[in-house]
């Protein structure tokens, strides 16, 4: 057995016993301190995570959700930028502010740059050929925009809640709508009635109708196990809390938008079925039947126009738009046939 403890402003802790592999630490990618997280066998294959928000870790998470996957991979969590410890390291305000917001854009060309560094990191670091990539909501259309831009990199791609045209228009609002008065939800309606019909110019609004979203797919959809999100002893602190809520802040207002904050919108330059249908690696795309904020019928308009050597697509009855034990078992199903197909 080798045990390595190593001290220094980017590195956690690593260690290794057979081919048993764990490592934390910041590393430098595009200019900016990026905190990544290495578990696993590191004679298995690599699975690189794209987490969702934008601004949503799973770092804190994963002892729990994906502790059996690293027998037969190695499993990588990335902060990107703009979110939990990665928004931390990098001089945050003490209170978010409107000139920080101004003066410190998010793009999703900037972030596609950093994912496909993180990757070239990892293969060399890893010393590995290739990776398979995983996004979910958010990450599923920063994941698509990595994979078409460097397939060399990768085996497959999979996608999770794929984001396809994630604009909020009438239809959308509508659909909410018709939910609340047949659920005959007071208080829905009064906050619907209120912002009124998109288009929205404030990222406020937006989150409102997304938390009434997020309310009825609970209301139709298998919960997670109570453990899976309950953060681990690591990062349950006080600085890593704040940095989680304010990074969360930060990337959600760049995702979506807001004209008074002068601040442009990721989300309006994101339209996968016009820009993003050729593929050069297999693509398996995972849709929760419940996904209100990702509907099936988008993501599998996209799946059918989709190029690809191979493409599989899972629709999950009682699944939202987030993970549950179907959405996992799911996962774990791809992942070990993508393993089995390149030994």
């Amino acid at each position: 057995m080798e045990i390595i403890n190593v001290h220094s402003q980017n590195t956690k802790s690593i260690s290794k016993f057979e081919n048993k592999f764990f490592e934390e630490k910041f590393v430098l990618i595009n200019g900016i301190e990026q905190w990544i997280t290495i578990k696993g066998d590191s004679s298995k294959p690599i699975i690189l995570f794209i987490h969702g928000g934008p601004g949503s870790p799973i770092s804190p998470y994963i002892d729990v959700m994906y502790k059996d996957l690293e027998k037969d991979f190695i499993i990588v969590q990335w902060d990107q930028r703009g979110t939990g410890r990665t928004y931390g390291q990098n001089s945050p305000p003490e209170e978010l502010t409107p000139d920080y917001l101004k003066s410190n854009p998010l793009t999703l060309e900037q972030m596609a740059s950093d994912g496909i560094e993180v990757s070239e990191y990892l293969l060399k670091h890893l010393a590995k050929q290739k990776i398979i990539l995983f996004g979910t909501s958010w990450g599923s259309a920063l994941g698509v925009k990595i994979a078409t831009k460097r397939p060399d990199l990768f085996y497959a791609y999979v996608g999770h809640s794929q984001i396809v045209n994630p604009a909020i228009d009438i239809e959308f609002y509508s659909k909410i709508y018709k939910m609340a008065v047949e659920k005959d939800d007071k208080e829905a309606l009064e906050i619907l009635n209120t912002i009124g019909k998109p288009p929205y110019s404030r990222a406020k609004n937006i989150g409102q109708l997304f938390r009434i979203v997020k309310k009825y797919e609970r209301e139709n959809s298998t919960p997670a196990p109570d453990n899976w999100f309950v953060l681990s002893p690591a990062y349950n602190n006080d600085i890593d809390n704040k940095n989680r809520s304010d990074g969360d802040d930060y990337s959600f207002v760049n995702y979506v938008g807001d004209s008074k904050l002068d601040v442009l919108s990721m989300s309006a330059s994101i339209n996968l079925q016009k820009d993003n249908i050729d593929f050069k690696i297999p693509v398996y795309l995972i849709q929760g039947n419940e996904d209100i904020l990702t509907p099936k019928e988008s993501s599998k308009k996209y799946f059918d126009k989709i190029q690809a050597p191979k493409k599989e697509y899972f629709l999950l009855p009682k699944s939202a738009h987030g993970f549950n034990q179907s959405v996992v078992e799911t996962q774990y199903k791809i992942f070990k046939s993508i393993k089995k197909s390149i030994n």
